[in-house]
């Protein structure tokens, strides 16, 4: 299981990567290897303001539904539209390709309140 080790993460199985003031948020691979076969995503458009644990979304695979969790505070500034044609993306390059949203951080000291890449593991027991 591809857990980077620049990433944070969330126990809700979202990742983040800092950028500057700004925040790219995902989904992690252990979370869409249990999902599987991703058929349908609905994301936010940008503007919307999301704080953390807000539900932001939904994700829907062969296996199951789920809510998409805000891990940070802030206002969405992109979501990922090129997704919707190419689900498949977020099973094969969760953590490039496949990212969700670009959120402009309200505090971007937020983010170490995050897992580590090691207690994500040790969290998963990966």
């Amino acid at each position: 299981m591809n857990v980077p080790s620049d990433l944070r993460y969330t126990r809700s199985d979202e990742w983040v990567r800092l950028e500057g003031n700004e925040a790219v948020i995902g989904i992690t691979d252990y979370a869409q290897s249990e999902l599987g076969d991703i058929v349908y995503l609905d994301l936010p458009e940008a503007g919307r303001y999301v704080q953390p644990e807000e539900p932001f979304g939904v994700i829907e695979s062969v296996k199951a539904a789920s809510d998409l969790y805000a891990p940070v505070e802030g206002e969405v500034l992109a979501a990922n539209s090129d997704l919707q044609s190419a689900l498949e993306t977020i099973n094969q390059d969760p953590y490039g390709a496949g990212w969700f949203l670009r959120i402009q951080l309200k505090d971007p000291a937020q983010v170490n309140s995050l897992l580590t890449a090691e207690q994500y593991k040790e969290y998963r027991n990966l």
